[in-house]
């Protein structure tokens, strides 16, 4: 089958599906305490995620990571783990990724390791068990910790994404690094969206510039740009003095646009082309049309060929089920 290509003649290689719009933590950053999320019957069904995930990999998609909301809360989710572990297992799929909040993972390990997970993103913007609390409102940083040392436990590599936050995790910057450098995982800071709010959090107030963070990383470590692209937005660094790699994503950034090699797809069915455009495709009514997926491959080369150039990043597009996703800024490529 004739891979996608965009009409910038970009190859689609990678795709961002959301599986549930549900979270088991509330981030203050991210949405409100108490969320109205979709209705079942609005969600696609695991086989249609399946059937959706495959479909996009017979035109060429090599690289799937899996996000929700928190993915791992979904019911049942591991049958689409290993539904889609074939495809590996074929080598027509080279990576199966997930971004999780970590909150699962102690309980999904080893199952996503056999299944042919080899690395998870992991949100985690502090070590402090109290202002952990603070900021995901419902979440416990000791569970999240067993979590990640079950993912290690199991042979996965563990990447750790934290939301920059003024005044929040400032004072924390060093302890995330060590911390990380002793554990053996690689680091990625993530710039808040700085207009917006959701109850009583003003994403104004906690904007922190990843320029600043950089400079006083800088200011005990030796910092050495490093030439490597995942066709996303991050950019990345290693620390002479730990060996670590170190991401910096932000996400008004423009200058990935031009090897942008990837799309999202929500959990019921939309299709963003590019998260800075409001523009996007309905995959869940052909996914439901028929059962042979000409319709559904029909409505993905269609939508392709209007993958635009560049994005024009608006906040206040970047909404899923009524929340701004951390994972809208294209965590981690």
């Amino acid at each position: 089958m004739t891979p996608l290509v965009d009409p910038f003649g970009r190859a689609i290689s990678y795709l961002r599906l959301s599986v549930t719009d549900r979270c088991d933590f509330r981030c203050t950053y991210c949405m409100a305490e108490h969320m109205q999320f979709l209705p079942k019957r609005d969600l696609l069904t695991l086989e249609e995620l399946g059937r959706l995930s495959s479909a996009f990999i017979g035109l060429g998609a090599r690289r799937l990571r899996i996000t929700g909301g928190e993915p791992l809360v979904r019911k049942g989710i591991m049958t689409l783990f290993r539904s889609l572990s074939r495809h590996l297992a074929t080598g027509a799929l080279d990576e199966l990724t997930v971004t999780t909040n970590g909150s699962q993972l102690a309980r999904y390990a080893a199952e996503l390791a056999e299944c042919g997970v080899r690395r998870v993103n992991v949100s985690l913007d502090t070590l402090d068990a109290k202002k952990f609390a603070e900021i995901t409102r419902w979440g416990h940083l000791p569970q999240v910790l067993d979590g990640i040392a079950a993912a290690k436990s199991a042979g996965l590599s563990v990447k750790i994404n934290a939301v920059a936050l003024k005044g929040f995790n400032e004072d924390e910057l060093f302890t995330l690094i060590e911390w990380c450098a002793a554990e053996g995982h690689d680091l990625t800071f993530i710039e808040v969206m700085p207009m917006g709010e959701f109850g009583e959090a003003v994403r104004l107030d906690q904007y922190w510039p990843l320029s600043d963070l950089r400079a006083r990383l800088a200011t005990r470590y030796t910092i050495n740009a490093l030439s490597e692209r995942t066709g996303g937005p991050a950019s990345y660094v290693r620390l002479a003095e730990t060996g670590q790699k170190i991401g910096f994503i932000t996400p008004l950034t423009h200058n990935f646009c031009e090897s942008c090699n990837r799309v999202r797809v929500t959990c019921t069915g939309e299709m963003f082309m590019c998260l800075g455009q409001e523009d996007m495709a309905d995959l869940r009514a052909p996914l439901r049309a028929d059962t042979d997926d000409a319709l559904l491959v029909a409505a993905i080369r269609a939508a392709i060929a209007r993958k635009p150039k560049g994005h024009d990043f608006d906040y206040s597009r970047a909404r899923v089920g009524g929340a701004i996703s951390r994972t809208m800024s294209h965590t981690g490529g």
